[in-house]
């Protein structure tokens, strides 16, 4: 089962860091989704039961841009299924590049009669 409470000696011992609410936040976080897991797979880590429905397999990387600063997040991977946060958005690059697309056509001067869904029209 998966310990619900935060290393509070390891919290305790970053209060003199500058990024402490961020750890704090990274933490909470990831209990959060630990938790969720948990729920979706009906078994804690570690734990064998009747109830299981999957297995876990491994974690993969994400961040998340926050007022605290940038997250390091480890969101769990399953083996069949899928797992993804509430919290974070699953379509952050296609924002990214988005917004790049209109960055690049205002430094540019493309005036919206020569965009045509997203793509600049020579003329």
């Amino acid at each position: 089962m998966t310990d619900d409470r935060l290393p509070l000696a390891e919290l305790a011992a970053k209060s003199g860091d500058p990024d402490f609410l961020r750890a704090i936040a990274e933490s909470v976080l990831q209990l959060i989704m630990e938790a969720d897991v948990d729920g979706l797979i009906g078994a804690g880590r570690y734990e064998r039961g009747e109830a299981r429905q999957t297995w876990r397999n491994g974690y993969r990387d994400r961040t998340l841009d926050t007022r605290l600063g940038t997250m390091n997040l480890k969101i769990p991977k399953m083996r069949t299924g899928t797992y993804f946060p509430g919290f974070l958005e699953p379509r952050k690059t296609v924002e990214k590049a988005l917004v790049a697309l209109i960055q690049e056509a205002w430094i540019n001067g493309v005036s919206t009669r020569k965009v045509v869904s997203g793509v600049f029209v020579a003329r």
